[in-house]
């Protein structure tokens, strides 16, 4: 049976694209078909894993512009990995969300729908506002995971977010699921992060913590998976990937 996730808090720099092209890439390489779909009008998630060239976009299947197989791109160098892309700059998802989804707030959830039956997991990468595109995306997700930065700004985030997506859940009907959070660029040497961490596990949520490392934005700069990465032989560093696996582990049971 398929699975939908979004990572989402409405604030920037946490990790979100990062945490979801990550964890879609440990999905492939773990054998399950897994659709990564850039739902964020900068298409950062697409200039990441895929450099050639591109007819369709997101925005182009939700307008009826092409069919979603005319869309979808396979990540050449990670088996099972596949694209629904944004184009970013000049890209038209942003003027969809701002004219025409308004009029299709359960237009995402359609689509996930028609795709469940191709893909055995699907990742939705948001941009870090809260507007109706985010919103269809939410809705369209079986579980919200919410990433955040071991500082006090993003559990004051954390705390506005919880609040807003019940209003979500009760406005749209929505049964979806919020109960992890991944602390992204984790330092156990600083007290700061310890504190933030204790904070978050004193809530009703599964916290997940995933150590700075910077192989994650040098990988972004080179167009590769960060378990692929290798400069003068090394990659991630190995309490990273242990990391990953578990987390891996836990978002699909």
């Amino acid at each position: 049976m398929s699975k939908t996730i979004s990572f989402h808090l409405q604030k920037g720099g946490v990790g979100k694209t990062t945490i979801s092209g990550t964890l879609s890439c440990q999905s492939a390489m773990n054998g399950f078909t897994t659709l990564l779909v850039d739902v964020d009008p900068q298409g950062n998630a697409s200039s990441w894993f895929y450099d050639g060239e591109l007819q369709y976009e997101l925005s182009d299947v939700l307008q009826g512009k092409c069919f979603i197989t005319e869309a979808i791109v396979e990540i050449p160098t990670i088996p099972n990995l596949f694209l629904l892309p944004t184009f970013g700059i000049g890209g038209g998802l942003k003027q969809y969300a701002e004219t025409k989804i308004a009029d299709e707030p359960y237009v995402l959830q359609d689509l996930v729908r028609e795709l469940s039956g191709s893909f055995e997991r699907i990742i939705l990468d948001l941009s870090p506002g809260l507007g109706k595109l985010e919103r269809s995306a939410l809705i369209a997700s079986d579980e919200i995971i919410t990433p955040m930065t071991p500082e006090v700004f993003s559990l004051d985030g954390l705390e506005i977010f919880i609040d807003e997506l019940e209003k979500i859940k009760k406005n749209l009907r929505s049964p979806v699921r919020h109960e992890k959070i991944i602390i992204n660029s984790f330092d156990e040497r600083i007290r700061q992060h310890k504190d933030i961490y204790e904070a978050a596990m004193m809530g009703s949520f599964e916290v997940f913590k995933i150590p700075v490392d910077p192989v994650f934005r040098k990988s972004q700069e080179r167009n590769v998976a960060p378990q692929l990465f290798k400069q003068r032989g090394k990659g991630l560093k190995p309490i990273t990937l242990e990391a990953i696996k578990k987390i891996d582990a836990k978002i699909w049971r």
